[in-house]
């Protein structure tokens, strides 16, 4: 009788995992170096989420991870992330950044840095502020 208790608790108790938006392929990434076209990026990993011009033209690839602890409940954002593709003035890859939070920061997993302040960090922490884990009391601001 047990056995059956815990057997019917324990399937209620599975967690659903939720992925939406651009979910970043390494093998992809490969395939648009520094010194890439637009078309082989566009080709490679597909329409971008949004764009941006700053100085030049940004592409951003944005994904959201949701877990569902239990069946009946709203899942919960537990991860967010921000494909960036930066361009130069001749239309060329001039890097690639995977941001997301560390610590409440903005921060960028390719490079291992948090970006500087200006019209790029802004809209990267505006986006990112939705994730779970920085919107609780004393998290360091963006």
């Amino acid at each position: 009788m047990a056995a059956i208790g815990l057997s019917s608790l324990s399937a209620c108790t599975t967690s659903e995992v939720l992925n939406q938006g651009y979910i970043v392929d390494p093998k992809s990434l490969e395939l648009v170096p520094p010194g890439s076209s637009k078309e082989q990026v566009l080709l490679a990993l597909g329409s971008p989420s949004t764009k941006a011009s700053f100085d030049n033209e940004v592409f951003y690839y944005i994904s959201q991870k949701r877990v569902r602890p239990v069946a009946f409940l709203q899942p919960q954002l537990v991860d967010q992330r921000i494909l960036a593709v930066y361009f130069n003035k001749d239309d060329r890859v001039e890097r690639i950044a995977d941001y997301g939070l560390k610590d409440g920061r903005v921060f960028d997993f390719i490079s291992r840095t948090t970006p500087t302040g200006g019209k790029d960090a802004s809209f990267l922490g505006q986006v990112l502020s939705d994730t779970v884990g920085d919107s609780t009391p004393g998290a360091p601001a963006l």
